[in-house]
């Protein structure tokens, strides 16, 4: 039985493991996390503090080998990423970096940007992903990308269509398949509305409209609100088709479309123990829901890897 962590269950050294580890690595696409380890404490203070992170499951990331992260998006900025990264890093026996696909909006921003990529955020770019892959990193693909975090609060954990790029990556590097299904992110910035032409006049992916911004001057208007975060990461599977397979593009899809409806399906079912967005998490359902089910649904079966 893989060992299941919380926020509460797991040893405070990794994150100086973490920052021993890769102190000093730099990489052609930015990553260099020394000068950033006042950036990690605010959102640790986020994790613990303000958010209340729960994390079932951390013990299916390996300490080793490549591995390709995914999972449902929300929120509006990309909160959730950084939280489930600063759980890895404070959390995790053995702390390793994750390589973000991030939208070139944020990549592209001053300060956001450079932070960003400091701590291992990638562009958006299939040959740059599959790469770090080949050099046994794990990679974490947001499928629904700036759809899922420009949902509008109406259609809060409504999954959209999935991009099929993290499946064809699996395919073609022999990746293993992490599911990570997020609850609670939703809840952070409530979009009650997007204003196209702003966001169009802006370059933005969207312009929202919440309960502090635009309205609230800068700071204050990107306070989220507190919601409880819950995270769940199942274990490891693999596909079974060999390399060639990934220009399949309709088995690709069709994966895809599977994937996506089991993820569906675990948000429903975790959304289903929560009592309220503001309160609590009972651990010990949501780890005996992480043991009771597989990291794939029954369709996925006739694609899945036999060991």
């Amino acid at each position: 039985m893989v060992s299941l962590a919380t926020a509460e269950s797991t040893k405070s050294s990794s994150r100086t493991r973490f920052f021993q580890r890769y102190g000093n690595d730099t990489d052609e696409y930015g990553f260099n996390i020394a000068p950033y380890a006042g950036v990690e404490r605010f959102f640790r203070f986020l994790f613990r503090k303000w958010f209340d992170v729960q994390i079932a499951g951390l013990g299916n990331i390996p300490s080793e080998g490549n591995a390709i992260l995914f999972g449902n998006h929300s929120g509006v900025l990309p909160v959730d990423g950084c939280l489930f990264y600063d759980g890895i890093v404070n959390y995790h026996p053995n702390p390793r970096r994750v390589r973000y696909l991030v939208t070139k909006f944020l990549l592209h921003k001053p300060l956001i940007g450079e932070r960003l990529r400091g701590f291992g955020a990638i562009p958006p770019d299939y040959e740059i992903a599959t790469n770090l892959l080949r050099k046994q990193e794990l990679v974490f693909f947001y499928p629904e990308a700036e759809k899922g975090t420009g949902k509008l609060f109406k259609d809060r954990y409504k999954l959209v269509d999935f991009h099929a790029g993290f499946v064809r990556a699996a395919i073609e590097t022999g990746s293993p398949l992490i599911p990570v299904v997020t609850i609670g992110g939703e809840e952070i910035y409530p979009l009650f509305r997007n204003i196209r032409s702003i966001a169009k006049l802006l370059h933005w992916p969207y312009f929202p409209l919440t309960p502090f911004f635009p309205w609230l001057p800068f700071p204050f208007c990107f306070i989220p609100l507190p919601s409880r975060i819950m995270m769940c990461v199942w274990r490891p599977f693999k596909l079974k088709y060999p390399p060639e397979a990934a220009e399949d593009v309709k088995l690709v899809a069709e994966i895809a479309d599977d994937i996506r409806n089991d993820i569906q399906a675990k948000v429903n079912d975790l959304l289903a123990l929560r009592t309220g967005p503001f309160k609590n998490w009972d651990m010990d359902k949501v780890n005996a829901y992480l043991q009771s089910t597989s990291s794939y649904s029954p369709s996925m079966d006739k694609h899945r890897h036999q060991p």
